[in-house]
């Protein structure tokens, strides 16, 4: 069986947030978004649901991190190539966001990110295929 993967992140700003990443290329599924959440599109089997703080408190009684200042998770996407890890984290700087790690090169894989205007860690990556068998 595949297992789908629900990443849940709190968010200050909904609409901000839909928007930054929109227009980094990502959708969003209409039927599982309303004005408490929003479900961005990562592929068949993953799915980011943004969810407003108020909203997000509902599922835990932890306090939320404050992704400016502290870390709890990294999230790391593939990319097809190194033109697209550098075109997605231009998208993101120019959106708003702001720059993670630098770029890191090691031949067979290339990688660099961003954090979102939440400050959620984002590394996109590319994998020559050959590297990954």
């Amino acid at each position: 069986m595949s297992r789908k993967l629900f990443v849940n992140l709190p968010v200050r700003d909904l609409p901000a947030s839909k928007a930054f990443f929109g227009k980094l290329g990502f959708e969003f599924n209409p039927k599982f978004s309303d004005d408490n959440g929003a479900c961005m599109v990562l592929g068949t089997e993953g799915y980011v649901m943004l969810l407003a703080e108020p909203f997000f408190k509902t599922f835990t009684e932890r306090e939320i991190c404050n992704g400016k200042s502290q870390v709890e998770a990294l999230f790391t996407l593939s990319c097809e190539s190194r033109a697209e890890v550098d075109e997605l984290v231009n998208k993101a700087l120019a959106a708003g966001g702001t720059p993670g790690m630098p770029a890191h090169d090691h031949g067979f894989m290339y990688g660099w990110g961003f954090h979102d205007l939440d400050g959620h860690g984002w590394g996109l990556m590319w994998m020559d295929p050959a590297a990954a068998v």
